[in-house]
């Protein structure tokens, strides 16, 4: 598997059975078709309280096969690359594509050459279970090292290597073969009642990228022990200051906000905004699917549309929407290239490396005249009204008092309307590249926070 994702050859004969199904399609009777190929293999190991206690090696290929007549289209998939069985997929598609409601904004985009940009994004190294079972063992060991830790969940450490494949009968082709490895560890601190549990992680393209073993597992335990004996605040409105493993999830609601497919239903807080100030001066917020060495990194979109770099919010002003072909022409623009696509369903708008530009301050300098607030570390829940903007969360953290992070809380609910969280946001300087989304330390004054 290994030597047929990473070498010219087996890309290119991967392509050629590609290319013999969508004969197949148009045999069949389809006016144009596109083919989608996943393949992958996979190996993942977990360490616990010393011993080696899951090793999985996983291998597959999942195929999709669109088909279009007139206005009508189908989509049909496999989980083997089996040319004896593409007559069948490309009778059924088109059979399928004849029985269902036209649509006429779904089509195959226009063709455009792949850039010959290199992304970095394919590592030749391949670690094997005894490299995996050292990563993993490191970062629990150094997490049950720490005094106060009393127990752990474990240390996992993973490797994927990923091959992707997308050709239209328009003449499209482009392959991406990408690498990700991960390593995490979750510590538990007291015990019964008292018990606390944090976690810690890393995940890269590339396996010098990652952090230490050891530095993942102290973070976990002085996360879980730094939760202990939580108390429950009083109801109060205050400044609320997102740490940067949940302030990503302010842009992940943004995104869903200028998602295209949602602003042509209507059913977005931000569908009329437009070109107006969301954000305070100076905010941007961008996405760029060609950032190297990057989790979400693409040269082209599950349509086969360039990708570019785009400011979506510039200067706190939003300036696009996240367009993918059906949705542009339903608001009768053209596609931003954030198609996102799997083998058993339709494109749909998505975003890559999105991420929130960096403020001028520390943090320390950010929340330095807070008497009191609230510093979230975890969110719990997702109770956030599309339409309205309307936001209410679970969370826990800790409370901030004269500037200074002080003791933990949880069992509390962090309330607010996203409109005016937006315009009220103010950036740290902290800003680490370590999600896919991804923001530094976040300020938003006057959210309420519903506890005792």
């Amino acid at each position: 598997m290994s030597e047929t994702l990473t070498s010219d050859a087996g890309v290119a004969a991967l392509t050629d059975r590609l290319g013999a199904l969508l004969a197949e399609a148009k045999r069949a009777g389809a006016d144009a078709a596109d083919a989608i190929l996943f393949s992958g293999t996979s190996l993942s190991v977990a360490c616990r309280l010393g011993k080696t206690e899951h090793v999985e090696r996983q291998e597959g290929r999942d195929l999709g096969l669109r088909v279009f007549l007139g206005e009508r289209s189908a989509i049909v998939s496999a989980s083997a690359m089996d040319p004896a069985s593409f007559a069948d997929m490309a009778d059924r598609a088109v059979a399928m594509a004849r029985v269902v409601p036209p649509d006429p904004l779904a089509s195959l985009g226009e063709v455009h050459p792949v850039p010959a940009d290199d992304l970095d994004l394919d590592d030749p190294f391949e670690p094997d279970v005894a490299v995996l079972q050292g990563w993993a063992a490191e970062a629990e060991d150094a997490a049950r090292s720490v005094p106060g830790i009393t127990n752990s969940e474990g240390g996992d450490a993973n490797f994927a290597r990923g091959l992707s494949i997308l050709m239209t009968s328009r003449g499209f082709v482009g392959s991406n073969t990408r690498t990700t490895y991960s390593i995490s560890a979750t510590a538990i601190a007291g015990a019964g009642v008292d018990m606390q549990r944090d976690y810690d992680y890393s995940s890269m393209v590339h396996a010098d990228d990652l952090a230490k073993p050891s530095e993942i597992g102290h973070s976990a335990a002085e996360r879980a022990l730094a939760r202990m004996y939580p108390g429950r605040p009083k109801t109060a409105k205050l400044p609320v200051v997102y740490d940067p493993r949940v302030s990503g999830s302010l842009l992940g609601h943004m995104a869903g906000a200028i998602n295209g497919s949602s602003v042509a239903r209507g059913v977005s807080f931000l569908k009329d905004r437009m070109g107006q100030r969301i954000f305070a001066p100076g905010i941007t917020i961008r996405d760029d699917p060609r950032r190297r060495r990057s989790l979400r990194s693409r040269l082209f979109d599950g349509e086969g549309q360039p990708t570019m770099a785009r400011d979506f919010i510039a200067d706190g002003i939003l300036t696009s929407w996240v367009l993918d072909i059906r949705s542009a022409r339903q608001l009768g623009l053209t596609t931003t290239g954030h198609a996102s696509r799997g083998t058993s369903g339709p494109p749909s708008p998505s975003m890559t490396n999105l991420y929130l530009a960096p403020g001028q301050v520390t943090p320390a300098e950010l929340m330095a005249d807070i008497t009191e607030g609230l510093y979230l570390t975890e969110l719990i829940g997702s109770g956030i009204n599309p339409t309205t903007g309307d936001y209410s969360r679970g969370a826990a953290g800790f409370m901030i008092r004269n500037g200074a992070i002080t003791e933990p809380v949880a069992e509390i609910t962090i309330a607010g309307n996203l409109i005016e969280m937006f315009a009220g946001m103010r950036p740290a300087n902290d800003l680490e590249f370590k999600r896919g989304t991804d923001a530094p330390t976040i300020r938003i004054d006057g959210m309420t926070m519903a506890g005792a």
